[in-house]
């Protein structure tokens, strides 16, 4: 297993600014690729803005036609896999919250967000598909936020082949260390348990628009023994890189006392 270098994004986007947001991440994106990274992944909602009222206005069908249009020719541009979250809009059903994931050789995937918050299930679609991609020989999963929450989503994941859980939020409210402190108490167990990476990361900055949503930049990597690898907190916009290395995970997961997957007795808990 070759190691992966991934770019971790805390970036500010303008709600309804389409153009101006994608100009934006393709920058980001740019110095990504310029750093060598293999992967750069951004937070939810990134290429629209992060909308609680009326989502389906701030995104057309043409919209999401224009931002996978782009964000496609960008992976393929740059040779690298980007995982940008918008809000897809879905015609005659309410919006999904997307990530869409594309690479240098075209689109990968797109994830519908599965476990909507108790404010995005009045006004979004929630999407049916758990969300695992492969790149190269790497697996990874996909969850968004609130997701996090739910254990089960992690383990489901690594036993469909997960190496690495990429988590982009869009968690408004607290400070930075607040929210690092916040994630510090669930986000370590979701590596830990299942042996796998896991990046996080969240907007900046405060909402334009009459959103009164205010974002604190925090992202972070764990190490598949739950350990913090790097951590970013602060009220500007932060690009983390991190080296995913092969042999780290195989050590976890050829040790018996550290690789907990193997010994489950899933019987007991149907």
């Amino acid at each position: 297993m070759i190691d992966l270098k991934v770019a971790i994004v805390c970036m500010h986007s303008v709600l309804g600014d389409i153009e101006g947001n994608l100009d934006r991440i393709a920058q980001w994106a740019g110095r990504a690729a310029r750093e060598g990274a293999h992967m750069s992944c951004f937070p939810e909602s990134a290429a629209t803005g992060y909308a609680l009222e009326e989502p389906e206005t701030y995104c057309t069908i043409e919209d999401t036609a224009r931002i996978m249009d782009r964000l496609i020719q960008m992976g393929r541009d740059m040779k690298m896999v980007l995982v940008v979250g918008f809000i897809e809009n879905a015609g005659s059903k309410k919006p999904y919250i997307a990530q869409l994931i594309t690479g240098p050789e075209g689109l990968i995937g797109i994830y519908r967000k599965t476990h909507l918050s108790p404010t995005e299930s009045e006004i979004y679609t929630a999407g049916e598909t758990l969300g695992v991609f492969v790149y190269d020989n790497w697996c990874f999963g996909l969850q968004l936020c609130y997701e996090a929450h739910f254990p089960e989503i992690s383990t489901q994941m690594a036993l469909s082949g997960a190496d690495l859980l990429l988590i982009p939020h869009a968690s408004p409210r607290s400070d930075p260390v607040e929210k690092f402190e916040s994630w510090m108490r669930h986000l370590p167990a979701r590596a830990f348990d299942n042996g796998v990476f896991v990046a996080a990361c969240n907007p900046v900055g405060v909402g334009e628009n009459g959103t009164g949503l205010s974002f604190p930049g925090v992202a972070l990597v764990l190490g598949p023994d739950g350990r913090l690898m790097k951590g970013f907190q602060g009220k500007e916009e932060h690009v983390l890189f991190s080296v995913l290395k092969g042999k780290t995970l195989k050590s976890i997961r050829q040790h018996r006392m550290k690789y907990f997957l193997p010994k489950r007795r899933p019987e007991l808990y149907r």
